[in-house]
């Protein structure tokens, strides 16, 4: 993360509006790997961790939901995807609920925060030109996908390769979210 602020911050003019929203958003995706790593020593940390990434999450849906244009929504022309990307949050939570314990509402709250990043990155697909937007909704798509693996892994059933699939996923996110960025202009 760390070195995609350093690519963020290089490759933008100091001036660009909005760009601190997606370097707070590394940022706390940096603080929210740190809070992770020590979970198995801290477990509270998971806690924090999982509020670093709630803020990260949040930093994008402003970021992407701050972006303007007279170009209708994705999410006008086609309804459909808010219907899915609900559902599929609701089925994940729907998975993991009988082993959530005390972190029900945390996980609930986070499910729906990362659901609307991802239709806020939808809502904007078209209003930002190529490759940009693919940039973003690929970021999006794969943030989720990381932290559906993390939320199986951890709550549901351990798989083989969990972490690097996790990590490859999210790593790729943050990549062509930060790439989206630095391509809109």
């Amino acid at each position: 993360m760390p070195a995609l602020m350093l690519l963020l911050v290089n490759s933008t003019d100091a001036c660009f509006n909005r760009r601190s929203l997606v370097l707070a958003g590394l940022f706390f995706s940096w603080l929210g790997d740190v809070f992770l790593l020590l979970e198995s020593r801290y477990p509270i940390l998971f806690i924090a961790g999982l509020a670093s990434f709630l803020i990260t999450h949040l930093c994008y849906v402003v970021y992407f939901l701050s972006v303007k244009s007279s170009a209708d929504s994705l999410l006008k022309k086609q309804p459909v995807y808010i219907l899915f990307i609900l559902g599929y949050g609701a089925g994940l939570v729907w998975i993991l609920f009988p082993s959530l314990g005390d972190l029900k509402i945390p996980v609930i709250l986070y499910a729906a925060v990362i659901s609307t990043m991802l239709l806020s990155s939808l809502h904007i697909s078209r209003k930002v030109t190529a490759p940009a937007n693919s940039y973003f909704v690929a970021g999006a798509l794969l943030f989720v996908l990381s932290d559906s693996l993390l939320a199986i892994n951890k709550f549901y059933q351990p798989f083989a390769s969990a972490g690097m699939l996790i990590m490859l996923t999210y790593c790729a996110a943050q990549f062509f979210i930060v790439t989206g960025f630095i391509r809109k202009r």
